[in-house]
Parts: C-alpha cells; structure tokens; sequence
C-alpha cells in the first residue's frame, strides 16, 4: 500500500458536508481490484477507480473507518486511478468504496468492493453436482459445497467474464458434514459452466478458506449414448484392480466419466479398435470404499462443447466394508429338479437394511431385496420359480446399510445350487418384494408368480410314468415268454423219453371242456418195476411211437439188457384226442415220427378204424 494511502486510513480524513452536496449530478465511479477480490494471504493485490475524462483527483476509503481517503491523481487517457497494496493480510479486508472530484465537485461513491483474504489455516471445502456434472441442454443442476470444518456460511463463486457469487447458510449433515445446497439453471452449451466455492465463519466474513477444486459443468445433448462396463463384475474385493470402459459405436473423439456425487470428471481421448468404434478404459487403480457408487460416461467431440447422452448407470460395490457375515441357505435343498420353485435365504443377526444376491460368474447386477425383522434375524427370502439348469450355480449374499449403499459386509459362506433335468426355456431370475426406491436398489424385480411350465418341463412327469410302464410291461413279457419256454421243454422232455423214472406212471385227465385240439394231459407217478432181459414195449405205448421209433425202442432195450438189469418205467395213457388240423387222418406204423418231439401228438388207437376207448 503506498504511504499516502496508509496515512489516510489512519488519519480519518472526510468530505465535509458542503461539497458532498454537490454530488448526485455526477455518474459514479467504478472500483474493481486486480488480479481480483478474493486474495491470497501475503499477496499483493491492485484497487482501480475509473470515472469520467473530467475527473482530477481519486480517493479510496475502507468502510468502518471514518478518516481521510486515499487522493491519487488519473493516470493515462483514461482518467482512472491506482491504490496499490503490498501484501494482503486481515486487516486489509473488507468493504472498499471510491469517488472522484470534478469541476462540477465531487461524485457520488461507487459502489462497494469487498476484499476477501484466504487464510491458508483454513481447510479447503468440495464442490460437486448432484445428480452429475453432465447436464442436460437447457436443464438445471444442483452443486453442493460441504466441508467437516464447521463454517457457518459458503459462498458459490462462477468464474469467467462475469464473476458471480452466491452465499449460503450451511447446514449440518446427520454424517457431521457441513453443507450448502446451490440450485444451478438454465444450462446451455453457448459458454463454460466453472465453479468453485469457499467457506467462511459468520464472525470474519472477510476471511475467507481456500478455493475449492474447480468443478465444470458439462453439457450433453441428445447424441447416442455410450456404453459403461467392467470385466471385473459389480462386487469387488478391497485391493483388486478396477477399470471402466466406455465404448460407443458412434466415432467419438474422447470420453468423459462421472461418479454420482464426486467433483471431479476425468476425461480420456478416444480409441479405435476398428472402423466405426471408438472406446476409453479408465483405470481407477486399487479398490478402496471411496470407490463404491454409481457412474456414468459420455462421449463428446472435440470441435463442440456438447457431449452424448449418459450411459446407463453401473453401480460398484466394494465388499468387506461393514463387520457382518451373513448366512445363506436354500429351501428345499442344494440339489433340485428342473421345473420346482426354490427359495434362498440370507440372514443376519446384525441389523442390515437390504441383502443383497449374486451368483458367480453372472453378468447381471445383484438384486435387492429390503430387509425384513423376524426374531432373532434380519433376513429377505429371494424365490425362484421353475428353476432350469441355466439357474444352477454358485450364490452368495451381502448387507448394506441404506446410509452406505454401495459399501458391503463381507460374504457368506458359498452356496452351491444344483438343478438336474433337461433345460426349458429361459426361467424367471430369484424374486422378492422390491426394494424402496433411490441408490442400487431401485431395481425392478421378478414377481413370485410360477406361471405356465414351458417346454419339455411341463410334461415331464407324463413321460417319466409312461416309461416305467412300458418297462414294467416288456420285463413281464419277457417273464412270460421265459416261462412258457421252459413249460415247453419240459413237455418236450416227457414225449420225446418215454422211459421215465422209477415208478413213473401216467395219469390221465381229460382236456378242458370246449378244447378243440383234445390236449392230453399226463401225471408221471413212479411204479418201481424193474427192465427184464428183453421184455417188448407195451403195445400201447408202441401205437404212440410209431411202428420205425417203437422198433428203435426195442433194439435199444435188448441192447441196454445185455448190460445188466435196469429199471423198468412206462407210461400209460389213459386218453388222448389231440389232432392236427381239423381232420388228421389216422396215424399207420409206417409214419415217420416228427422231426422234433412235441408235446402236441397225433394218437390213434391200436387198429385201423377203431375209436379210442376211454379208460375211466
């Protein structure tokens, strides 16, 4: 400050009231400080006092100080005056006014000039824009200023050509932050939108904290939105590298990525894997909470001001965050047939406000259910109706606090869902009542409707039992034919050896009433009689044989004598009937007995032409 300033400060030099008197025909002045009036602490900084051609002399006062005025005389063609101050401190705060004197005496005061001083002890407050930094073309935002040091009042400052203040009470926060709100609007892409904002104590407001970081305002316009992805999945662990891509199959020339809430809005110039795509990865380094929430990304042109519309929102979340484990479980089991309803249950002992679902390796978002209190647990029960192989996996729970939506506790235990069967069409995802709206879990969910089975599903059950029955069936038939196959070898054996056992005897019995082949049927009894040296066959069992097999019979009886005695078995039948054909013409001795012996057998009696005698 120069010494005639300094001295006039000190010294209370005033306009008498005369020549005040003639102010009023005169246009004010304008003050305005250099390089502005927000200053650094020991920096210097510049007043100017501009007034019209005929203006002779300058003066500068301080509001507060009723003393002398600082007289410096125009400088250059412009009539304008320059009071000089060294280095800012507190004291040199405050409210400035000038005025000018003519030959038509002096001016009115210009209006005032508030010099603020930034103390470097003060912390710096943030700024940031909620929903985002994005705004739509002629939309509204709003930024809000919040610091944890307790400033009673922040002031939002605009910078550019014009530079704007606003200043607000602040407003404590339930985290303990201090805040201020500032509804921005309407935003267009015809200039730059660049904030930032202060924070001061109602008892000094002439002492100001440090600027925040700079927050612009982007404009987007109605251009096609990008994409935003990650390969790491949704839910990651504290330490694992994150990146985010933005992607778009219009060329753009760079991309920019905004986080709900954060002041910052990191850009990336644009890559082109291949004609007509154009991408940016944004590495985000290591994981920490601070990296929990909801981004979005844009793409923009570098010959224009106006960005893309925003992506569609990705939420991350960081697990491990709060000191709970919750537990799952699934009814009615691990393992489950395709087409049956399954329900997962997380649970807690510790107070959670929603669960949280996630299956390994799946591209979906976890889904969110609010909590429900049922002594002594805090659980949600996510339902799946007509489960498919497709559903099969392995799940894992999570619980938030509403607070904190996108920090998590730490995992359950692995739970690992098995659905055997064949594969329908696409099955509806777990469900469950729907969350309250607001964060991650404002996300439609899947009623618990089974509705109608689809595909092979649904007709499951039919076919299982028509395949049992057919198999049961065919393994009777089987047991049938086995059985008649071996009555059938069995009656073979009894015809073809007409020599049975000791004591075998033949019991007729008739044929059933109304059985037109007449089958005989015969009871082997053993009779005990003994082979003599050459004794014949009996005639009628010769008759039965035939004249060639009955000769046959005797040549193997004498030869089977000349070995030594042997026991003597024969059969007697009593009644026979059983006829091929319809009219099998009576049998000679001359007829050649059948290839194969079988149990149906043509007998006729011992003569031509006599009818068989019934012996009972």
């Amino acid at each position: 400050m120069t010494p005639t300033l300094t001295a006039l400060l000190c010294l209370g030099l005033s306009l008498g009231p005369g020549t005040r008197g003639q102010a009023g025909t005169l246009p004010k002045p304008t003050l305005w400080a250099e390089p502005g009036s927000v200053i650094s602490w020991g920096r210097p900084v510049t007043i100017w006092c501009e007034g019209p051609l005929e203006a002779q002399e300058f003066r500068l006062g301080k509001e507060g100080i009723s003393g002398p005025w600082d007289r410096q005389s125009p400088l250059g063609p412009r009539n304008k005056a320059k009071f000089s101050i060294p280095h800012m401190t507190e004291h040199r705060a405050g409210r400035y006014q000038c005025l000018y004197l003519s030959p038509a005496g002096w001016s009115e005061h210009s209006d005032p000039l508030e010099l603020v001083v930034m103390i470097g002890t003060y912390s710096k407050p943030w700024i940031s824009a909620l929903p985002s930094p994005v705004v739509t073309s002629g939309g509204k935002v709003t930024l809000q200023c919040g610091s944890w040091q307790g400033y009673g009042r922040f002031v939002l400052a605009k910078e550019g050509g014009h530079h704007l203040t606003w200043t607000l009470d602040s407003q404590r926060h339930p985290s303990g932050q201090y805040q201020a709100q500032f509804p921005v609007g309407t935003v267009n892409p015809t200039h730059r939108w660049t904030f930032t904002c202060y924070g001061y104590f109602r008892s000094n407001p002439q002492l100001w904290s440090g600027p925040s970081d700079p927050l612009e305002l982007l404009v987007s316009g109605v251009s096609r939105k990008p994409s935003l992805l990650t390969q790491q999945g949704p839910v990651l662990v504290p330490g694992e590298t994150l990146t985010l891509q933005c992607h778009s199959d219009v060329t753009y020339d760079r991309f920019a990525l905004s986080k709900e809430g954060a002041q910052d809005l990191p850009q990336r110039p644009a890559q082109q894997p291949q004609a007509g795509l154009s991408q940016a990865d944004f590495l985000l380094g290591p994981v920490s909470s601070s990296h929990g929430g909801r981004y979005r990304c844009y793409g923009g042109h570098s010959l224009s001001s106006e960005w893309s519309a925003p992506s569609d929102p990705l939420d991350i979340l960081v697990s491990g965050q709060l000191p709970v484990t919750p537990s799952l479980s699934v009814q009615p089991g691990p393992t489950v047939s395709s087409g049956e309803n399954v329900t997962l249950l997380c649970q807690s002992q510790i107070k959670m406000d929603t669960f949280l679902l996630c299956k390994e390796g799946a591209a979906d978002p976890p889904l969110h259910l609010r909590a429900e209190y049922r002594a002594p647990w805090h659980q949600a029960e996510f339902s799946m109706t007509a489960v498919t192989p497709a559903l099969g996996g392995t799940y894992r729970c999570y619980g938030s606090h509403s607070s904190s939506p996108y920090l998590l506790s730490r995992p359950s235990a692995p739970l690992d869902l098995g659905v055997s069967g064949p594969s329908g069409g696409p099955s509806p995802p777990p469900s469950g009542p729907r969350s309250p709206a607001g964060g991650p879990e404002d996300q439609p969910l899947t009623p618990t409707d089974p509705g109608p089975q689809s595909g092979l599903g649904r007709h499951l059950p039919v076919l299982v039992g028509v395949s049992v029955a057919f198999l049961l069936l065919f393994l009777l038939l089987v047991l049938l034919l086995l059985w008649r196959h071996s009555r059938r070898r069995k009656a073979d054996a009894s015809v073809k050896d007409p020599q049975p056992e000791d004591g075998v005897e033949l019991d007729s019995r008739g044929p059933p009433d109304g059985d037109p082949q007449g089958v005989t049927y015969a009871q082997v009894e053993h009779s005990g009689l003994r082979r003599g040296g050459s004794s014949p066959l009996p005639p009628l069992l010769g008759q039965f044989l035939g004249t060639e097999d009955a000769e046959d019979r005797q040549t193997d009886t004498q030869a089977a004598a000349s070995e030594g005695p042997q026991d003597v078995t024969y059969a007697q039948l009593c009644r026979w009937t059983l006829r091929r054909g319809a009219a099998a013409p009576p049998s000679s001795q001359a007829e050649q007995p059948p290839a194969e012996p079988s149990v149906y057998a043509a007998l006729a009696p011992a003569h031509p032409g006599a009818a068989p005698k019934d012996t009972h």
